[in-house]
């Protein structure tokens, strides 16, 4: 039995994280990871140069059962934050659309400087690690036996992520350990995420390639979501940032509405007394806003049944409210994060701690806390894991 102040399960960004500030605090800290390396996720993330904040983060940016929870983590670790180590470690990076913060080079990077964080803090990280069961100790605290043997602390912490990417490891366990310790779980589901079409939709697969930038929007059980970003068509259905936003909202049988030609009146040269009204001009019409693929197709799909005023008004309205209705998402195969989780209201907001189990923490993806594409889980990770870690 090895003896520790702090045991971590799962070292992903919020388990690093929080690891790195224990052991900084004179914390014993072992850190295990099931898989045969750390940061997997953060490797392969924003095409391989780690979208790792978000300028604008605040609590808007998430999903949740309770909107309010995650106020108290992001108030106490803010993008800046995570700004000035990056900046102490001498890594480049660059700002894209919307605030997004990019490694220049690779995201090795950010792993790297982690597990320098751990090492300054003397933190024993153990890989492979297998077989993992948790139990209450007999005098109080944890014991964990694994593959790599048993170990012993006063309080452990579960960063053991979601079920997205099923092919880095992910699995349900973190929920499994909450259950075991009378915490409620709320069903998780893939989030951010692309949508499958299937009927007569199907056919806008013929697009597939295709790129517009629109505005989306749906309605679920965690309000509505509305962005506009870009929408790609592709063998499947619909993927892009725009959809991938939405779908963390969308429900199975709700509408996801997409609006083509933001803020632009389409039709309205037609609409004009003496206008030329045949389907050249309509064509020409949609050609001046759109992509042409996607007006040719949509010249096809929405056409007005006559040219009429009320005919153009309704072929307008159609252009900026197109309804579709996927079957499905595609699952947490391709899934970025899992919404849902360890219920909120079984932790502590300011500290992620477990209310009726002292010394058990849950932090990140694990918890139901999802942010929009863009790097708001990142920092939801380097935040939620601080919390834990000055706390443990």
């Amino acid at each position: 039995m090895r003896q520790f102040d702090v045991i971590v399960l799962g070292a992903g960004a919020a388990g690093l994280m929080c690891a790195a500030v224990a052991g900084q605090r004179g914390r014993r800290v072992a850190l295990l990871e099931h898989n045969g390396q750390v940061g997997r996720k953060i490797l392969i993330s924003g095409g391989g140069r780690c979208n790792f904040t978000n300028l604008h983060c605040g609590p808007g940016n998430f999903l949740s059962e309770n909107m309010h929870f995650a106020k108290s983590a992001l108030a106490l670790y803010e993008p800046r934050h995570f700004i000035e180590l990056v900046k102490r470690y001498g890594i480049a990076w660059h700002e894209k659309t919307l605030g997004q913060l990019f490694c220049d080079h690779s995201a090795r990077a950010i792993v790297e400087m982690l597990v320098a964080e751990c090492g300054r803090g003397g933190v024993e990280i153990a890989l492979n690690v297998r077989g993992i069961k948790v139990e209450r100790a007999a005098g109080g605290g944890f014991r964990v036996t694994s593959s790599e043997g048993e170990f012993a602390a006063g309080a452990l912490v579960v960063a053991t992520g979601g079920l997205s990417i099923p092919k880095l490891g992910a699995t349900g366990f973190g929920y499994d350990l909450a259950r075991q310790f009378g915490l409620g779980v709320i069903a998780p589901r893939p989030a951010l995420v692309p949508l499958v079409l299937g009927g007569d939709e199907a056919r806008w697969t013929e697009l597939s390639g295709l790129s517009a930038e629109v505005v989306v929007r749906t309605s679920g059980a965690n309000g509505e979501g509305c962005f506009r970003e870009k929408v790609l068509v592709t063998h499947r259905g619909l993927s892009g940032p725009a959809v991938l936003q939405v779908s963390s909202y969308w429900k199975p049988g709700a509408e996801v509405l997409v609006d083509f030609a933001p803020e632009t009146d389409v039709l309205g040269e037609l609409m004009q007394p003496g206008a030329k009204r045949v389907e050249a001009a309509l064509r020409q019409a949609l050609r001046e806003v759109l992509p042409q693929r996607l007006a040719g197709f949509l010249a096809e799909e929405a056409g007005p049944k006559g040219w009429s005023n009320a005919e153009l008004t309704a072929c307008e309205r159609r252009l900026h409210r197109w309804a579709f209705h996927p079957l499905r998402t595609e699952g947490f195969e391709k899934a970025e994060v899992t919404a849902g989780g360890v219920d909120t209201a079984g932790l502590q907001a300011r500290t992620m701690e477990a209310r009726n189990v002292p010394g058990l923490f849950f932090i990140g993806e694990a918890v139901d806390v999802t942010g929009w594409l863009g790097g708001f889980n990142f920092q939801w990770a380097w935040a939620s894991g601080v919390a834990a870690g000055r706390a443990v």
